[in-house]
């Protein structure tokens, strides 16, 4: 090996390799402002959905309940309920009309809620309250039904 080759491939005596503090701290607060600007973006889109998905499970549920009604000839009463559609209520029942009860659950770990007869003209009504649990709302907490 030649003198000027070895003397090449060494690092300088006295000086490290590294980051300063300075640049740890510039690239700190630059993570955290993206992320300032970033996260009530997600989160938005996070609420929307959970409402999103809310409003298509409450539809399978309503279609569950159709076929409900297709083999027994009637809809669960309101005392009834949904468990109507996972327990056996008489000799006609073709069930589960659903796959799991974990289903008959909104987005936000509510129970859907039934009533028979619904609001207006329609048999049955499935709902559910939005991440709120109570009746009314705006954007994620408002509510969702089948009608």
């Amino acid at each position: 090996m030649s003198t000027t080759t070895a003397q090449a491939s060494r690092e300088p005596q006295g000086k490290q390799a590294g980051f300063s503090l300075v640049e740890l701290l510039v690239v700190l607060a630059i993570i955290g402002m993206i992320a300032t600007m970033v996260t009530p973006q997600v989160l938005g889109y996070l609420g929307r959905a959970k409402g999103e998905t809310a409003r298509i499970q409450v539809k399978n549920i309503a279609q569950a309940v159709e076929l409900y009604y297709l083999d027994l000839g009637a809809y669960p009463t309101t005392q009834q309920g949904l468990q109507a559609l996972v327990q056996p209520t008489g000799p006609a029942w073709r069930g589960p009309y659903v796959r799991d009860a974990r289903g008959l659950t909104d987005p936000w770990g509510h129970a859907y809620l039934y009533r028979s007869p619904g609001t207006g003209s329609s048999p049955f009504e499935v709902y559910s309250l939005g991440a709120d649990g109570k009746t009314g709302g705006n954007g994620d907490q408002a509510d969702v039904a089948s009608n």
